[in-house]
């Protein structure tokens, strides 16, 4: 999870710093972090369209510049070429609905996260799909 950590802080997002890592068998197949398509302008830069819409968190997923981090991460195995079937998503945060539909077509078998999201239904898609989700909690640190 701390590799999680150090990956989100490439976010380029205001609201939340997300990171993702996509593991198997103890390897690292990739990483992402929310941000703006390749070559857009980032909300570092423009400024938050969700915030200027006031729109709540976990609800119109649509209304944003950022690919989110567990998208980034699948989308960077697409590119290279890297098989996605009977990974283990790391992410900072509970994958939204969008993500979780991505990740249960990307074959990915389970997901571990540390802060909620106010997203029961990801949660049911992927129980029903029968991922194994894991609520990470602090180590002795608090980290």
């Amino acid at each position: 999870m701390q590799i999680a950590d150090v990956v989100a802080t490439r976010s380029t997002c205001l609201r939340q710093k997300v990171g993702a890592l996509l593991v198997r068998d103890k390897r690292i197949l990739s990483t992402g972090y929310n941000g703006a398509p390749r070559g857009l302008p980032h909300c570092l830069d423009i400024g938050c369209l969700r915030d200027e819409r006031e729109i709540e968190s976990g609800t119109r997923h649509e209304v944003c510049r950022a690919v989110h981090a567990e998208q980034n991460a699948i989308i960077q195995c697409a590119l290279h070429g890297i098989s996605t079937e009977g990974s283990t998503l790391y992410c900072t945060h509970q994958p939204c609905i969008l993500c979780t539909k991505m990740l249960i077509n990307a074959g990915v078998k389970r997901v571990v996260f540390r802060q909620h999201y106010p997203d029961e239904e990801s949660l049911e898609y992927l129980r029903q799909a029968k991922i194994q989700v894991v609520r990470f909690k602090a180590d002795w640190n608090g980290k």
